[in-house]
Formats: structure tokens, sequence, C-alpha cells
């Protein structure tokens, strides 16, 4: 049994808590929070294929040190997780890698939707969070960009009433864009070829064929004023859609590419300050449903390359709650509201049982973002060198204490 003393609820409400645990432990709680532990419904720990990038030994520790528990990972490894075998495969390599660590992470998988592989779907679909479509290129080789195989995986969907997740940028306006407009090594030029058009363009399509097919819709990191009003409306109309936001789009717009240059290439681009408020907005009137970090690492030397070269892409799973927690020190949303955006939302669409795991924070812990505070290959962040109020300090899974801080291991008593 693990006994937190004189611990804080989400509420304000403080008492003790006891967990279930092998051990038993006392957690002095004084001046912390309790917190439903986070699901990241959206991460790539590029295993297979990719593990110069991340591992899922890296990325759990960089998932449990942000209070994360729980992980969807998604299918553009190397190959691509297409078919049951590969599916499978990756199950195995990831359960290897978690048992080696000791490592108790929960995770969940997409499967990619393939035009040639789309028959592979039916064979796990017990097996399996959702399914992934790509309709504008990105990392890997997942890509569908015509409109009757898109509506193809829109009816298995359906028909199997599986989650389809949509990475929705229109492929055809970024092909034009890419030869109307001058090449450049200025990063800024990534909003410009992958423009807002591109990412309304696909949401449109999405939004039809899944009020068409009655198919259970979630739109990916969106990251626009106007994608965001169509999805208000749809939502409205009954249409099954579900929308997630990512911290990069909450917390930066398309000024960080003067300070962080390639490391602020990630696909969908940045936008304006216009369309980060509208995310904020869209938050507190139940537009979006759920946040995922959309944890995408690459090394500093591939992210140092000149831009036509670099991928897009930023880690970020470690990061979710710290901003969130300073978000709410500032009183942009409540801690009611980050625990529905990180865990009971998921959990409602994605069909998921509750678990015990939790996270302490503390609200009043102030620092800065440091690299060597993190855990994840990359070794770098977005939000680096930011300064913010209210951090996790330890996480407990399946009864297990990860001590995130000094702070933690201090309270942390046999």
């Amino acid at each position: 049994m693990i006994t937190i003393k004189n611990v804080a609820l989400s509420d304000g409400t403080v008492r003790n808590v006891d967990l279930d645990s092998c051990a038993q432990r006392h957690i002095d709680g004084s001046g912390l929070t309790l917190l439903p532990a986070l699901i990241d419904p959206h991460v790539h720990f590029r295993v297979p294929g990719a593990e110069h990038k991340e591992t899922w030994v890296s990325g759990a520790q960089a998932a449990l040190a942000g209070g994360v528990t729980t992980v969807f990972d998604m299918p553009n490894n190397t190959p691509s997780c297409v078919t049951a075998e590969r599916l499978r495969q990756k199950a195995q390599l990831i359960k290897e890698q978690l048992q080696r660590a000791a490592i108790p992470l929960r995770s969940y998988l997409y499967i990619g939707a393939d035009r040639n592989h789309l028959d592979e779907i039916v064979k796990v679909k017990n097996e399996i969070i959702g399914i992934k479509m790509f309709m504008g290129s990105s990392t890997g080789d997942l890509l569908i960009d015509d409109e009757h195989t898109q509506e193809q995986v829109f009816q298995i969907a359906a028909t199997y009433n599986l989650v389809l997740s949509v990475h929705a940028e229109e492929e055809a306006i970024i092909r034009q864009n890419q030869q109307r407009i001058k090449p450049s090594l200025d990063p800024a030029i990534h909003s410009i070829i992958r423009d807002r058009q591109a990412a309304i363009t696909a949401v449109e399509r999405a939004i039809r064929l899944a009020e068409k097919h009655r198919t259970k819709l979630v739109i990916l990191h969106c990251s626009t004023k106007e994608e965001l009003e169509l999805l208000r409306r749809a939502k409205r109309r009954g249409v099954r859609v579900y929308v997630e936001a990512c911290p990069r789009h909450l917390f930066l717009d398309e000024s960080a590419y003067q300070t962080h240059g390639n490391l602020a290439k990630v696909n969908p681009p940045l936008r304006s300050a216009t369309d980060r408020l509208a995310l904020w907005e869209a938050i507190h009137d139940n537009t979006v449903d759920f946040i995922g970090s959309d944890h995408s690492p690459h090394t500093l030397e591939e992210k140092q390359r000149p831009y036509d070269q670099a991928p897009a892409g930023a880690p970020g799973v470690q990061m979710t709650l710290p901003l969130l927690l300073d978000a709410c020190n500032h009183g942009w949303l409540s801690l009611k509201k980050v625990i529905e955006l990180t865990r009971t939302n998921i959990e409602k669409i994605f069909k998921l049982s509750p678990n015990d795991d939790v996270v302490l924070v503390d609200h009043k812990l102030r620092r800065t973002v440091e690299v060597a505070d993190l855990r994840s290959k990359a070794g770098w962040s977005l939000f680096s060198e930011m300064t913010l109020t209210g951090w996790p300090v330890a996480t407990i899974i399946r009864g297990n204490i990860i001590e995130v801080g000094a702070d933690a291991c201090q309270r942390a008593t046999l």
C-alpha cells in the first residue's frame, strides 16, 4: 500500500490517499496536488527503424518524467506498421524493451492506412487503438492523398467502429506551393509551403467523409482558426468528430522560427498568434477534446541540416504537463480542464478502462526547462530556457513510484 498523507486533490480538498502497491510506502504530500496521470494519445517512439532518435526505454522515461503513464504510438516507422505481422512484431519489440528496463508504461498502437494493405486492418481490429491516415506527407512513407482511397479507409473504420485519426493536410496544395514558391533556406517558409489552406481543405473533406459514413473521426494537431470553426459546426450537426491540440500550437507561433530555426519545423507548421488564441478559445468551448504532444523526436544533428534537408518534428511528451500547470498558474485554464484534456476525455473517446495511475505535482515549484533534465534521446526541446511554475515531482504507475525530482526523493520514505 502507498499512503500519501495530507495531499490536495484537484478540487482543493486535502486528505490522505491510499493506492495499491506490493510495497508499503509513505509519502508526505503536504503542499502537493494529486492528479490522474496523463494519457498522451500521440507519440512517435521511433521503434522500429529509428532507434537513434528514440527507443521505448528513453521515450518511456521521458513520459514518466512528465506524469504520462499511457501512450498511443503512431505507425510511421521503418518499415511502416501497416500489416498484422508488422504490428505484432512491433508490439513484441516494445514489450521486450520495456521489460528489460523494468518500466511498466502502458501503451497502445495504431495501424497505418496504406492503399496496398487496407485488408490488413480488419485482422488487427481488436489489437489497435485506431487507424492513422496521413492525408498529407510527413515523416515516413505513409500517404493516402486521393479521395477514393481515403473514402475506403473511412468506410472500413465505420464498418468496424474503429477510431480514424488523420493528419489533415492536403498533399496537392503542399506540392503546388513547393513548385510555386521560390526555394529558401529560411525555416519560416515551412508555414508558407504547408499553408493554412492545405489544412482547411483536408479537414473539410475529412468532415464530409465522416458525416457520410458515420465514421468516428479524430483530427490530429489542429492548427488554424478556420479548421476549428469547421469542426465546431460539424460537432453541432452531430458529426462524430473529435479534435486534438498540441502544446507547440498552443504555446508557440510563427515567431518561434526566429529563435529556434529548424527546431521549429513541425507538421502541420506553426501558425499565427491569432490561430494560437483561437485554439485556447476552442479549449474553453469544448471544440478541442484533448491534448496530445505529437512527440516526434529527431537528433540535433538532423535538425541542424539546411531547411530542405532537416526533418519535421519535435519532442514533447515530457513537457505537456509542466506547460499546462504553468497555464493554470496564469489563469488560462483550470485543473479540472487539464484532467479532462489529458485523461478523462481520452478515456471516453477511445473507450479505455480507468486505472489508478497518478502524478504528484507542486504548483508552486518554479523551474527553468534545462536540457540536462530531458529524458528523450533527442536531447532538446522547443521550450528550453522557458521558466515555468508548476511541475510533476513523482509519477505513480501500477503501484510503482517514479521519482521525478529531488523533492520527491526527499518525501518518499520506506
